[in-house]
């Protein structure tokens, strides 16, 4: 055998980096939780921010109602980001921050932490999320319109490459877009382009601060492109998904040399993160989905030419509600088991030279070459944003089909759903992490507190040049600069964000459902259409539902589902997107004179907002029946229920066309009980955005 291929590595190769994705409650419980998962094994940081840090907004605020330390932690001001890495040497931690519209903000806290650590920021390494196009197709925490978005993020770009070396300043994530339906093809395809996205920009910036130089110009862009990671998904059928990554390498490289003029190897490497899939985590039989998370890493650490460099893995509760520190253990004692008790880490490429890998290459290259042409033929990733949410809104459509239709098995949901009792979900809250409601008080008076103690002039002045700076139209000053003396100054969380909402103005992105196409009719869609047709007779109009997601919870691929369902189906759907107030829904319902409102909450926020969309509704007058969908554990449904909530269906309840018969017979029957009694409102012109219910 040929020295050049020998089946060992000389030695054995180094584990990747391993993530627990934590955060919640508190600052000081967060810091607590992360000392202790480092004690465990674990070699670098994943911070989970909550929905009002993620969209910026403080505690106090009205939208931040119900979800302050849910799904992470809250950061108001720099006091908080240092209590969040006390006693973490920041100048020896990797940190990873899964934050999006804030990145800016929550970078300039950690440099400001770090600095009162004696750390200077051209020490510090890790990882900003940062990736905003993903935000406007997949998860909702966006917070300022693409352009200024897209300027933003290239300001960070050319701040950090030049003085935070060995930060990540984005991650290009993948991630988000299979979780919302995308197919193999689709993850890629979107991801490049987005890189393409953020990389003209960013080239943009720095060849505006280095104009006439462009020697200095081509080698900053150089480091740029090393500085670019990405963060993907690993679906179960591991096989494929180890395709797509080595597909992806091979794009990366192909861009870097040719639309970017990068010659520098290690510049032109493919470094990824990943967490492995969610959506597949199926609340019923929940324990399955331990071995669906160990299959779904070998995806990222079988093939050592595309080995992952950080990994994070899922609880396995998750379709459950929030995991607890022993969960999360669980989910690090997998990684470390998977890196230091099996072989994978002592051999060449296990799938060089394979005929079927190469195959299922090429296939994958082929199709997302095809699917990047399209989108730029729609003017690049910024304005392809509402052809691509409803390309994965259409995907998400065909996958939740296959699964309804028995096609796509999911063991222990639509086969071998018979089950013994679950030990792990015994407990009195079901096997998750209840928040305490009292924090959401705690922060905000906290928040108040550190307002009333600072100098209010030194943060007046400081937001102040951050408005100059950011209505400068020429954006010849990075914006990163002014972001860093506001967190120095005391500034918050809510108080950036809103100086920046002021300049740059608010956004909504395409909700995806008016762009979706409409479903062929099938044997099942045929029957709901006819049951929907008997409603309308039944009521003198068609049947008309409001889809509401209120809060901040910006996870809107359920919520799309059903919108796009029961256009399908033939009923009128007002669906206006993420971020509403309860009084906001209890206006649209009101003005649009719907029969049937249904609400979507996967933040855990559900048990202080449900009921407050109730109140609303009951003050103007609306009595449309009320269903609610989410994560939402066993033992919340009965307060729900008391409070006036007509159904509650959660991630074990699968079957779309089933929930459209439950509401179209919920709706009859409430038309039933109220005949006799004054009509329902008639509709009349709203502002929502209403899919005709004609397919």
């Amino acid at each position: 055998m040929s020295s050049d291929h020998l089946p060992r590595l000389p030695e054995r190769d180094r584990p990747w980096m391993m993530r627990t994705y934590a955060g919640h409650s508190t600052a000081k419980a967060s810091n607590e939780l992360y000392r202790r998962n480092l004690e465990k094994g674990q070699t670098g940081l994943s911070v989970a921010f909550d929905l009002p840090t993620q969209t910026g907004y403080d505690p106090d605020d009205e939208l931040a109602r119900g979800e302050v330390g849910k799904v992470g932690v809250p950061v108001s001001h720099r006091g908080d980001m240092a209590a969040l890495m006390d006693g973490i040497p920041l100048g020896e931690m990797n940190t990873s921050m899964t934050i999006n519209a804030t990145a800016a903000w929550l970078l300039a806290l950690y440099i400001v932490a770090a600095e009162e650590q004696g750390v200077e920021e051209q020490h510090l390494q890790g990882t900003t999320q940062n990736d905003i196009i993903k935000e406007f197709l997949a998860r909702g925490t966006y917070a300022f319109p693409p352009a200024a978005s897209m300027r933003l993020i290239a300001d960070m770009i050319a701040y950090t490459v030049e003085h935070v070396p060995k930060w990540n300043p984005i991650n290009i994530c993948s991630y988000h877009l299979q979780e919302a339906g995308a197919t193999p093809v689709q993850e890629i395809a979107y991801a490049m382009s987005n890189a393409i996205a953020v990389l003209d920009g960013a080239r943009e910036r720095v060849e505006l601060a280095h104009a006439g130089d462009e020697q200095a110009t081509r080698a900053l862009m150089e480091q740029v492109f090393g500085r670019i990671s990405f963060f993907v998904n690993a679906g179960v059928r591991f096989v494929e998904e180890h395709a797509k990554l080595r597909a992806m390498g091979i794009l990366w490289e192909e861009l870097g040399r040719e639309r970017y003029g990068v010659q520098n190897e290690r510049h032109l490497r493919f470094r990824y993160g990943v967490q492995v899939n969610s959506l597949g985590l199926t609340e019923a039989q929940p324990e399955n989905n331990v071995q669906r998370i160990v299959l779904e890493a070998l995806a990222v650490t079988l093939g050592r030419d595309a080995r992952a460099r950080a990994i994070q893995l899922p609880a396995w509760n998750e379709a459950l509600g929030l995991p607890r520190p022993w969960d999360q253990q669980w989910s690090l004692r997998i990684q470390q088991v998977l890196a230091y008790e099996t072989d994978i880490l002592e051999y060449p490429d296990i799938f060089e030279g394979s005929i079927v890998m190469d195959g299922l290459v090429d296939e994958l290259l082929d199709g997302a070459r095809a699917e990047m042409a399209v989108v730029a033929e729609h003017g690049g990733a910024v304005e392809a944003v509402a052809y691509m949410k409803g390309a994965l809104v259409d995907s998400h459509r065909e996958r939740i089909r296959r699964i309804e239709a028995g096609e796509q098995i999911v063991v222990g949901q639509n086969r071998y759903a018979e089950s013994e009792e679950s030990p792990l979900t015994a407990d009195a809250e079901g096997g998750i992490l209840v928040v305490d409601p009292a924090v959401e008080a705690e922060q905000i008076e906290e928040v108040r507190a550190w307002r009333a103690a600072r100098d209010q002039a030194a943060v007046d002045a400081a937001l102040g040049e951050l408005a100059e700076a950011a209505a400068d139209t020429s954006a010849a000053q990075n914006l990163m600069v002014a972001t860093i003396a506001a967190a120095r100054a005391g500034a918050t969380t809510g108080e950036w964000s809103r100086t920046l909402r002021e300049v740059f103005g608010s956004y909504r992105a395409p909700t995806g459902v008016g762009e979706a196409s409409a479903a062929l009719a099938d044997g099942t869609l045929s029957e709901l259409r006819e049951e929907v047709s008997r409603l309308q007779e039944q009521l003198g109009r068609r049947p008309k539902i409001l889809v509401g997601k209120p809060g901040l919870d910006g996870h809107s691929n359920g919520a799309e589902q059903i919108a796009v369902r029961a256009r399908d189906s033939g009923m009128d759907v007002v669906y206006e997107g993420i971020r509403l107030t309860p009084a906001q829904i209890a206006a649209s319902a009101l003005q649009e004179g719907v029969h049937v409102i249904g609400l979507s909450i996967l933040s855990g926020s559900h048990r202080e907002l449900i009921p407050a969309v109730i109140d609303a509704l009951h003050e103007a007058g609306v009595t449309a029946p009320v269903v609610v969908g989410g994560i939402i554990p066993e033992q919340d449904v009965a307060a729900l229920r008391d409070a006036g909530v007509a159904a509650v269906y959660t991630p074990k309840d699968f079957d779309i066309t089933q929930i459209m018969r439950d509401i179209v017979k919920l709706v009859g029957d409430e038309d039933a009980g109220a005949s006799g009694a004054a009509a329902a409102p008639v509709a009349v012109a709203g502002n929502g955005a209403t899919a005709n219910g004609s397919a």
